[in-house]
């Protein structure tokens, strides 16, 4: 269960969704029941009458930004340039007055250190230092970067969806965020609250089901490989996170009542895991989490949990495998191919419980 190849599995192409569900909550959901091993396949919507009325809902709350700038080198080539540490440019911004910090630069050739670039025809930058495949960039246009960033700047769709960001009159704007995304920070969405809409979370409130909300800015390291032959040996990236006395004070008490814990996805459980002790108790806290959970894990704070289809040999697939059987995961995978289920951000998603 250490290897590599464990977490390997054939998903035709066609199953990946290239665009969301026209409807949030009418995607499908398929449900894993851990304690009597069964199966069932359901529409998202269903999981009002799935769960129960005092579990506690963990979701994430940060919202994506329009990290992707296209752009030209001083000496004329084309060059793309992925933000990907908002928080420290948003902080440098405020007390140098330049929105500063470590990106991803694609270019036929990466520029040096000093190079000069025109970002959408209008914002100067420039490469203060070059570390390994990052770069630090400083943007020339001071206070003014926010609202270029959010004029010019382009939603980073996962590379495995193959388009521009709007299509068939959608726009991933809109749709590569949870309609309770609040926080900006993301390169990536926490895709399983994607299936949530405010009348969906209405109807759970009414049933009695409370929401808590957490912070973690999901990076560009979620779409990076594993490498290793033995995935103890991988290093997963940190991300910044962020948890309130009142979001603490509500999973612990739902912890002291044996209430359910149900973590809306990876981000969560890896950022509810990450800050709780052996009992389950959660801290509020603020800081990088770097947790990385695979088979052998014993989880102290999450008892459910609802969450995409994750690629092949990635650590998400990791993750829900040690939080059930690695081989029924694969087993419900399969049934899912099957069953025509769509894959990653935009497709259906499981309940695990």
């Amino acid at each position: 269960m250490f290897l590599l190849s464990d977490y390997a599995y054939d998903l035709p192409k066609e199953k990946i969704a290239q665009a969301p569900c026209k409807n949030r909550s009418e995607s499908r959901l398929l449900h894993l029941n851990r304690k009597f091993e069964t199966i069932c396949h359901h529409q998202f919507k269903d999981i009002t009458a799935l769960l129960r009325d005092d579990d506690l809902l963990v979701i994430n709350n940060t919202r994506v930004i329009p990290a992707r700038l296209l752009g030209k080198k001083e000496t004329g080539g084309k060059v793309e340039v992925l933000i990907i540490d908002y928080a420290a440019g948003m902080k440098n911004l405020e007390e140098i007055g330049f929105f500063k910090c470590d990106c991803l630069i694609k270019a036929s050739k990466s520029p040096k250190e000093g190079a000069g670039l025109l970002l959408a025809d209008e914002v100067e930058a420039r490469v203060e230092a070059v570390k390994g495949v990052v770069s630090e960039i400083k943007f020339l246009n001071g206070k003014a970067f926010s609202e270029f960033l959010q004029r010019s700047g382009k939603i980073p769709l996962p590379p495995y969806i193959k388009r521009d960001e709007v299509i068939f009159g959608r726009n991933d704007r809109e749709d590569y965020q949870t309609v309770y995304a609040s926080k900006k920070g993301a390169v990536a969405a926490p895709t399983a609250g994607l299936h949530f809409t405010k009348t969906l979370m209405n109807d759970l409130g009414k049933k009695g089901i409370e929401f808590a909300q957490i912070t973690l800015h999901v990076g560009y390291g979620t779409f990076v490989p594993v490498k290793v032959g033995d995935i103890r040996d991988h290093q997963i990236h940190s991300e910044y996170f962020s948890l309130s006395e009142k979001a603490a004070d509500k999973i612990n008490s739902a912890r002291r009542q044996n209430r359910r814990i149900v973590a809306v996805g990876t981000t969560s459980v890896r950022t509810l895991e990450f800050l709780s002790d052996t009992k389950g108790r959660v801290t509020a806290s603020t800081g990088m989490c770097d947790l990385f959970i695979y088979p052998g894990y014993t989880f102290k704070c999450v008892d459910a949990m609802i969450t995409n289809f994750h690629l092949p040999e990635s650590t998400l697939l990791m993750l829900v495998s040690a939080f059930y059987d690695r081989e029924k995961i694969l087993d419900a995978y399969q049934e899912a191919i099957k069953k025509d289920y769509r894959f990653f951000s935009y497709g259906d998603a499981m309940l695990i419980e």
